[in-house]
């Protein structure tokens, strides 16, 4: 099988991403090497298999899936999509993406008739109606020969978290101990000063604080777990410097309204006799720091074990 040089976007549905792949492109024999006889002749030759003769597979109770091309594994259709057409062939109301596949006029046969096709090897699948179901009103009528199935296994999506308590290198080190805290960095928020460096940060002048930004998984810790480790960590009454400062960056209104809430039952709590002077903030522009503050603490093996 030979690629051509020709990369074309496409959408893969287990990262929700575009990518940019190769086009497939092989000689006859090579596909007649790779599929079997049946499907050679529908997706090459654009054959028709009989109604009813095709078995579509399905996923177990509970479970979802993707079908793919059988020639290059493109992403095609969703379990979710598949509905009963009584037709004899699998049909799907919706596909995965617009790039993924291609709709070209089909005059065969003496009927006028809209033919889809694999955008990334060219191979046939089937056609599509104007007779399907809502929301879409389509009916992809696909050759069963032309797909397989595989389950969808979703990378996990992750969520960020922005957090300023006194000095980055102890705060980072404790978000870092924390189960479903994928990684951490320590930086510089909060001011409009581009691209700044730990001295000038220090100088004071550019409105910048310390903060680590917690990339974390919001199936393992929840947002307000990471709070009630931004309240252990450090005194929140304390009136520190802008580097210092006590500060929560918000990156969406859940965090925003999860935050204030989190402060007021602290506040409500009676645990300090001062006041709560913690500012939520919504998230600025992130600055990552010198590596030489990067894990800071973990690189010198527990010499410093608490925030600063």
């Amino acid at each position: 099988m030979q690629d051509s040089t020709n990369k074309i976007p496409i959408f893969n549905a287990a990262t929700e991403k575009v990518e940019e792949v190769e086009r497939i492109v092989c000689s006859d024999e090579e596909w007649k090497r790779i599929l079997t006889p049946e499907q050679y002749c529908v997706m090459r030759l654009k054959g028709t298999e009989r109604p009813f003769s095709g078995q579509c597979p399905i996923p177990p109770k509970g479970e979802s899936g993707i079908y793919q091309c059988v020639c290059c594994g493109t992403d095609l259709f969703r379990y979710e999509t598949k509905f009963e057409s009584r037709t004899g062939w699998p049909s799907f109301w919706e596909h995965v993406s617009e790039l993924n596949i291609i709709r070209k006029p089909d005059g065969s046969f003496g009927m006028d008739r809209i033919e889809v096709l694999c955008a990334r090897c060219d191979a046939h699948l089937g056609h599509v109606f104007d007779d399907g179901p809502p929301p879409t009103g389509k009916r992809y009528c696909i050759n069963a020969v032309a797909l397989k199935f595989v389950k969808l296994n979703k990378q996990t999506k992750t969520e960020k978290a922005t957090f300023g308590a006194g000095c980055f290198w102890g705060v980072e080190d404790a978000f870092g101990k924390l189960k479903g805290a994928i990684s951490t960095r320590v930086g510089y928020s909060g001011g409009d000063f581009k691209n700044p460096t730990y001295k000038d940060v220090c100088s004071g002048k550019t409105e910048h604080t310390e903060v680590v930004e917690v990339e974390y998984d919001p199936t393992k810790i929840s947002y307000e777990e990471l709070l009630n480790e931004f309240w252990r960590i450090h005194d929140p009454t304390l009136r520190q410097k802008t580097q210092y400062k006590s500060v929560i960056f918000y990156h969406n209104p859940q965090q925003e309204a999860t935050a204030r809430a989190s402060k007021e039952k602290l506040e409500r709590s009676g645990t300090y006799k001062d006041k709560i002077v913690t500012e939520i903030l919504p998230a600025k522009e992130f600055y990552q720091a010198e590596e030489y503050h990067q894990q800071y603490i973990k690189k010198r093996r527990g010499v410093f074990s608490s925030t600063k």
